[in-house]
């Protein structure tokens, strides 16, 4: 058996971006994934910024970015047609569009291509993992032909069935939703005026969803009420019928696929298992309402993936930091779940005496001082914070990306002068001896000059005062940042300082 650092299972968007940053971090990896292409069915339809941020990581932003719609509104109509809520959503201040339609199985293909980059990255396509055990020292992985793979840890990214989660006998709390959906994938022939946005069609008689997705594709969602055939819903017929309740025949698209499915919000009772991690859907499945099932699994590892390769390195105490992944994760996916949840519920109201008062309640809200800006502009929406983990004081929530210059003067975002793999400390006036201790262990430290300075070597220029106004409004002098760009710990430089040791 050839010896790994980490072992993937299941090579879906979730594994793929795992692999693409422990191949930069240099660590050994295998990926063990069942199917022998990437899945031709295109589930997830949306990501936002901070998931471009995470492939900015890996140097793929720009590539995926080619291949998204980014800019689109979210409308709300009514059974007549008639928009009680529309917003496109704001930025939360990642370096990239709010929001952007995906086609899946392009961006897959994409991160794929992005993996070929790493000799050190082994992907075992076609292999199905069937038994999986471990000991203090590491997992053994065993693939039908029989193979063995031994690895120090593992990340089970294989699906809401998921096997490995199965095997390890880790329980699937939560419930799932009686009623099912018909999904329809096609290709545009003619565009018609409303192609460009995602439209809820709230109809208490057939709810629908109406979605744009790039590269020449188009989405709809519909329920399958009581009474339906699931059979005849779904067939070429079916579809064609739904459709045309959309105003939308063969002259506009072609039916590419129809698929039936159910939707789920179940939380695994454990995410990590020894060395096994959960991760994506085999950790949390949620209803699809507001786009964030995928982006929630790439969250995952991007939380994960730093803290793995410091356990190999032994770079820090093993125990605690591998604890916080589930801590600082798992309540943010339930909160991202109750959103998804509640809009759901808003989407789907079939009571034909309710949904005039939503739609007139929405309405009035919308207009409102402070309370309409604040839906409309996605306030609701949890951000990503952990109020525990592996955290110092002042710690928990994202670092902005502004545009910054470099000391060469270069206009570029700021990830990409901190590095994509490492820790970083940032601070505004003259470097005190506070930060001493973040030096000494190899960390980048990195003044932040407000805009209009002249750029300098160990300096960032922030050429709109992003950073040095949020630092401003909470009274920061300094922030040590981990790698996934969250605040590890933020106050004065010497309280900063001190919180060196706890990183190692």
């Amino acid at each position: 058996m050839n010896g790994y650092d980490v072992a993937i299972i299941g090579y879906g968007p979730v594994g793929v971006t795992a692999a693409n940053l422990l191949g930069r971090m240099g660590l050994r990896v295998v990926v063990i994934e069942r199917d022998a292409d990437v899945y031709s069915r295109a589930r997830a339809i949306s990501t936002d910024e901070e998931i471009l941020r995470i492939w900015q990581r890996i140097g793929l932003a720009d590539a995926l970015s080619a291949d998204m719609l980014a800019g689109q509104p979210l409308t709300f109509v009514d059974s007549r047609g008639r928009t009680f809520l529309t917003f496109t959503p704001r930025g939360f201040g990642n370096g990239h569009p709010p929001q952007q339609f995906i086609y899946q199985p392009a961006v897959e293909r994409t991160l794929r291509a992005g993996v070929a980059r790493y000799p050190n990255v082994e992907v075992r396509l076609g292999h199905e993992c069937v038994d999986i055990t471990q000991d203090a020292d590491g997992v053994e992985l065993t693939v039908q032909s029989g193979e063995r793979f031994r690895a120090s840890y593992v990340i089970a990214a294989d699906g809401g069935s998921s096997p490995t989660r199965h095997r390890l006998g880790v329980g699937f709390e939560g419930r799932t939703f009686e009623e099912r959906w018909v999904v329809v994938d096609t290709r545009v022939r003619t565009p018609w005026p409303e192609i460009d946005r995602l439209r809820f069609h709230c109809d208490p008689a057939r709810p629908a969803v109406d979605c744009p997705t790039p590269l020449g594709h188009h989405r709809w969602e519909f329920p399958v009420l009581p009474g339906d055939d699931e059979a005849v819903l779904a067939s070429p017929a079916g579809v064609r019928a739904l459709l045309a309740r959309q105003g939308i025949g063969d002259e506009h698209v072609e039916i590419l696929r129809a698929v039936v499915y159910s939707h789920h919000v179940r939380f695994a009772d454990r995410w990590r298992i020894g060395r096994v991690f959960l991760a994506g859907d085999a950790a949390h499945v949620m209803p699809p309402w507001i786009g964030q099932g995928m982006a929630s699994g790439v969250r995952d590892v991007d939380n994960l993936c730093w803290k793995l390769a410091a356990a190999v390195r032994g770079e820090v105490d093993v125990e605690p930091l591998l604890d916080s992944y589930e801590s600082e994760r798992m309540p943010h996916v339930r909160a991202i779940t109750k959103a998804a949840v509640f809009f759901g519920r808003v989407i789907t109201e079939r009571r034909a005496a309710v949904t005039p008062v939503r739609d007139a309640l929405f309405r009035a809200i919308c207009v409102l001082p402070g309370v309409g800006s604040y839906l409309r502009d996605g306030g609701w929406f949890p951000a990503t914070t952990y109020g525990s983990g592996f955290l110092g004081e002042g710690g928990g929530e994202h670092l902005p990306q502004p545009w910054v210059q470099d000391g060469a003067g270069r206009r570029v975002r700021l990830d990409d002068v901190l590095g994509h793999t490492e820790w970083a400390v940032l601070h505004v006036g003259s470097a005190a001896p506070g930060l001493d201790a973040w030096a000494r262990a190899g960390v980048q430290v990195v003044r932040v000059l407000p805009a209009g300075s002249d750029p300098t070597p160990g300096a960032v220029v922030d050429v709109e005062n992003v950073l040095v106004g949020w630092l401003r409004k909470r009274r920061i002098a300094a922030v040590a940042v981990r790698p996934d760009s969250i605040v590890h710990s933020a106050g004065s430089q010497a309280s900063v300082g001190a919180c060196a040791k706890l990183v190692g």
